[in-house]
């Protein structure tokens, strides 16, 4: 391993200037906290926009030639799953552009990207108007979304987790993770609002373009939120001590790549059941249920509510019982919940309902430690882009294809196999956390406490 006197700072002169303007001005825990939710809601709003879409908008717009609409809403989870796929490659590439030029242009070329993919779909033409190319740019579009989002990792969270009393790190990691519901409700409320009360056809033609127009308002707003942490002391000091520092790919890999596969399995329930309680039930009941679909956007935003409550009881209970405990005990609860899931869904409306208050609930309570099971076991100097790539691999593993599987599984099986899917996910935590404690190596900052 070299030493640490050789890494090379990541952060431009115009940086550097700028946290010496701000020496005297000490940021708040306070200000981070909200940063990092304002930076997280921003990126979840722009991919559960899209979400939302590839149910009630896509199969109709960019795939009316396939023979039925579940065929349809299939080929849209396809392009859905795309984003997790480039979300890596993007972390690789911005990861050099912040060894070389700093995090604040590698965050304002990323969330420029993230923002402008997501408000470019909303000017594509349907497939009517100019066949096959549509589809292509739509899956364009989704690859850069997925791709600027690797980018987008900006040490906030850690930053946020180094500032905290050591008796509060579960309570502080679950706050990065409200902006996950935060933007899921409101990508749901405006879908919602424009469902209820345009027709069909208007719907269709213009009102499903306005969540894609705000999402590239909400990520300069978001932007500059984050830039302003980036620019304080604070920050500077953890990049001078390689705490937040960009390391190398190759040298990540090497001395942690085991962390990195460990890691990528330990929130899997989590991430598998994200998109089990949000845009798959979305696509089962508008293909199979009786409730309207705006109705239900506005169930799910309540769920979302449920969510928030779920996430900040998590940090309560990890201070309490530890982050691994935490995680261990929910994933159970993911397996009791994947038996009682089939059986929710297939009961009406109630019960549908009832599994989206129930799974966000659940939900919340995983993965509000979700964030923090993926940093925890890496050094110093590699936690940075160790958690980075952690995360793009568990994304893309857990929770990537779980729309497509998920009803693809419960179509040609039966409801019963979308509880077998989050099951097995459930076990992937568990075996996760086991060899995590097996297989730790000591040291305070490397292991899921």
């Amino acid at each position: 391993m070299s030493s640490a006197t050789n890494y090379r700072p990541s952060s431009s002169t115009m940086e550097q200037d700028a946290r010496r303007i701000h020496d005297d001005r000490p940021v708040s825990p306070g200000s981070i906290a909200i940063g990092v939710i304002i930076g997280r809601m921003s990126e979840f709003f722009d991919f559960f926009v899209f979400g939302i879409a590839s149910v009630i908008v896509f199969p109709q717009l960019f795939f009316p030639f396939a023979p039925d609409r579940l065929t349809a809403t299939l080929y849209s989870f396809s392009i859905f799953a795309l984003a997790f796929i480039a979300r890596p490659v993007g972390s690789i590439v911005f990861m050099t552009i912040d060894r070389l030029y700093g995090r604040g242009t590698k965050l304002t070329i990323a969330l420029f990207l993230l923002g402008g993919s997501t408000a470019s779909i909303s000017f594509l033409p349907g497939y009517e108007s100019i066949g096959y190319w549509s589809i292509a740019l739509l899956a364009l579009f989704r690859l850069g979304q997925g791709f600027a989002l690797g980018g987008a990792w900006d040490g906030l969270a850690s930053l946020l987790a180094l500032n905290a009393p050591k008796n509060h790190r579960g309570w502080y990691a679950m706050i990065p993770q409200l902006g996950a519901p935060i933007g899921f409700a409101l990508a749901s409320t405006l879908f919602g609002y424009f469902v209820a009360n345009l027709s069909s056809a208007d719907f269709l033609s213009w009102g499903w373009r306005y969540p894609f127009f705000v999402a590239f308002a909400i990520n300069v707003v978001a932007l500059f939120a984050r830039l302003r942490l980036v620019m304080t002391k604070e920050f500077g000091t953890l990049l001078e001590q390689h705490e937040l520092q960009a390391a190398p790919i190759s040298e990540v890999l090497r001395f942690h790549g085991r962390d990195i596969l460990i890691g990528a399995f330990v929130p899997l329930a989590s991430f598998a059941m994200f998109h089990l309680v949000t845009i798959f039930p979305l696509g089962w009941v508008s293909l199979f249920g009786n409730m309207p679909t705006g109705e239900f956007l506005f169930i799910q935003v309540l769920g979302a509510a449920v969510g928030v409550a779920g996430i900040i009881t998590s940090g309560l209970l990890a201070d309490r019982i530890g982050r691994r405990s935490q995680l261990a005990v929910c994933a159970v609860i993911i397996a009791v919940f994947s038996f009682a899931a089939p059986m929710l869904l297939s009961s009406g409306t109630r019960g549908q309902e009832a599994f989206v208050i129930i799974g966000f609930g659940v939900l919340g309570l995983s993965f509000g430690q979700a964030a923090g099971s993926v940093s925890s076991r890496f050094s110093l100097r590699y936690r940075y882009t160790g958690a980075a790539l952690t995360s793009d691999l568990s994304w893309l593993i857990g929770a990537g294809f779980a729309p497509l599987v998920a009803l693809s599984l419960s179509t040609n099986f039966g409801l019963a196999f979308v509880g077998y899917y989050l099951l097995s996910g459930a076990i992937c935590t568990l075996l996760a956390i086991y060899f995590s404690r097996t297989l730790e190596a000591g040291g305070p900052e490397q292991t899921l406490r």
